[in-house]
């Protein structure tokens, strides 16, 4: 089992919710091999919408992977994304900078973002835990 941490805006979080669906990096496939059935998403929403340009910078869900499957739809003419089935669990937003100190995944606390440009990190059972447990999770 592996915990990861996806870069999603909060917009693109409640469709995902709604779809019961994990898709990351603009809908490319490679992202999304590296997860497997019952690893643990965490989401992170720098912002509330792609083109918003005031921070939003919280955790706004957590899913687990319910399978290894990973397939295409054609969303619009010429965006074919590939998607992932996850369940979304019970858990309440938090807030990431009062947390930052405590990150093992950021080494560098003044530049604490710099991790979260490939927009899909693995990070350990002990940064999984730690925000998940900020988070209200029930599992």
């Amino acid at each position: 089992m592996k915990y990861w941490i996806a870069v999603i805006s909060k917009d693109h979080v409640i469709k995902g919710k709604e779809w019961k669906i994990l898709q990351v990096c603009h809908g490319k496939k490679t992202p999304l091999k590296r997860i497997h059935k019952e690893d643990y998403i965490i989401f992170y929403s720098s912002k509330i919408s792609i083109n918003d340009k005031k921070p939003y910078q919280k955790f706004t869900a957590i899913a687990k992977a319910t399978d290894d499957t990973i397939y295409q739809i054609e969303q619009f003419k010429g965006f074919e994304p590939f998607r992932r089935k996850v369940q979304f669990l019970d858990c309440k937003e938090t807030e990431i900078r009062p947390l930052i100190n405590e990150l093992e995944f950021i080494p560098n606390k003044k530049s604490w973002g710099f991790p979260f440009r490939y927009g899909l990190l693995e990070i350990s059972k002990k940064d999984f835990e730690l925000i998940s447990s900020k988070m209200q999770l029930t599992i």
